[in-house]
C-alpha cells in the first residue's frame, strides 16, 4: 500500500474499516506468527481480509475450511463467499454439493443469500445447472506469483501462472445471463464501475460490460479497470475490457499505463495484449 498508486502511500496511513475487530486481531496474528488457531469459526469471515492483505496461504487455509464444513444449511453462504472471493476450488465444492442435495435452494441460507448477494446467486445457480463445474468457472488467469507472494500488492482476486491457462480465446465464453445482465443495469453508474474494476473473473466483467458499464471508469487513484486487470494478472478479464473499448493509454494519477503495471508485475501475457497494434 504504502509503495504503489494507493491512497495509503500519499497520506501515511493505513485506514480499516471494513474488518471486525476478531477477524483484524486474527488477521494480525497471522501476519506475525503463521498461526490461524481460531480458523475453524472464521473461516467464512477471513477470506475478504485475507484477500484485501495479500495473505494467499491464509485464503487458502480458509479455502480449505470451507470445503470441509460443506452442509446443506451452509451451503449456499460457502458458494456465495467462494464466488465473492475468488476461491476456485471452494467454488467447485460447494457448486458439486449443492447438484448433490438440490434441498440447500429451500434453505433459509439460500433465501438469505439472493436477497444479499443476487449476482453471486445468480453466477452459483448457472454453475448448478450449467456444464461440468470445471468447464463453468470463471478463471482468473495471469503471472508474477512468488514464492513470497504473500508479501506482493493485491486487490483481492487470485492469481495463477499464465502458463498454466490456455489461451484466452480457446476458451469457453457463455453468453451472459440475461437475468444477471438486468440485475447489474439497476445498480448506479459508479457502483458497477466500482465493481468492475474489483471483480477479477472474467465472466463477471462480461456482465456488468453487458449492462452498460464504462469500461474506463476511473477510481480516486486514476485507475480503471484495465490497470486493476493488469495489476492482478487477470488476462482474461483485460482482454473483455479490450475488446470493450478500454483505453490502454490512460495513466493513474502517478502516471502509470496499464503497460507499465503489467511490465513491473511480469504478468506477460497482458503485455503482449497491451503491446498490439
Amino acid at each position: 500500500m504504502f509503495a504503489h498508486d494507493m491512497l495509503e502511500a500519499s497520506c501515511g496511513q493505513v485506514s480499516i474499516d471494513d474488518v471486525e475487530g476478531p477477524v483484524l486481531r486474527l488477521l494480525v496474528a497471522y501476519t506475525y506468527t503463521l498461526q490461524a488457531p481460531q480458523l475453524p469459526d472464521m473461516a467464512a469471515q477471513l477470506p475478504s481480509a485475507a484477500d484485501k492483505y495479500g495473505l494467499s496461504a491464509l485464503k487458502a487455509a480458509c479455502e480449505r475450511q470451507l470445503i470441509s464444513q460443506l452442509a446443506v444449511e451452509t451451503a449456499a453462504a460457502t458458494a456465495v463467499t467462494a464466488v465473492r472471493h475468488s476461491c476456485p476450488d471452494a467454488t467447485r465444492a460447494a457448486v458439486a454439493f449443492i447438484k448433490d442435495h438440490l434441498q440447500v435452494m429451500a434453505t433459509r441460507g439460500w433465501a438469505d443469500a439472493v436477497l444479499e448477494y443476487p449476482q453471486e446467486v445468480i453466477e452459483v445457480s448457472s454453475m448448478v445447472g450449467g456444464p461440468p463445474a470445471e468447464d463453468s468457472l470463471p478463471t482468473a488467469t495471469g503471472g508474477g506469483s512468488t514464492p513470497n507472494s504473500d508479501s506482493q500488492p493485491h486487490s483481492g482476486h487470485s492469481r495463477t501462472p499464465a502458463a498454466a491457462a490456455p489461451p484466452t480465446s480457446a476458451r469457453h465464453t457463455p453468453p451472459p445471463d440475461d437475468a444477471a445482465v438486468s440485475r447489474f443495469r439497476s445498480l448506479s453508474e459508479e457502483e458497477r464501475g466500482r465493481r468492475l474494476r474489483e471483480r477479477g473473473h472474467a465472466a463477471v466483467v462480461r456482465l456488468l460490460l453487458s449492462a452498460a458499464s464504462d469500461p474506463n471508469a476511473r477510481d480516486q487513484w486514476g485507475q480503471t479497470p484495465l490497470h486493476w486487470a493488469a495489476w492482478n494478472g487477470q488476462a482474461e478479464a483485460a482482454a473483455a475490457l479490450l475488446q470493450a473499448g478500454a483505453d490502454r493509454g490512460v495513466r493513474t494519477n502517478k502516471g502509470n499505463t496499464a503497460l507499465d503495471i503489467a511490465r513491473r508485475y511480469n504478468h506477460q501475457e497482458i503485455v503482449r495484449m497491451l503491446t498490439q497494434s
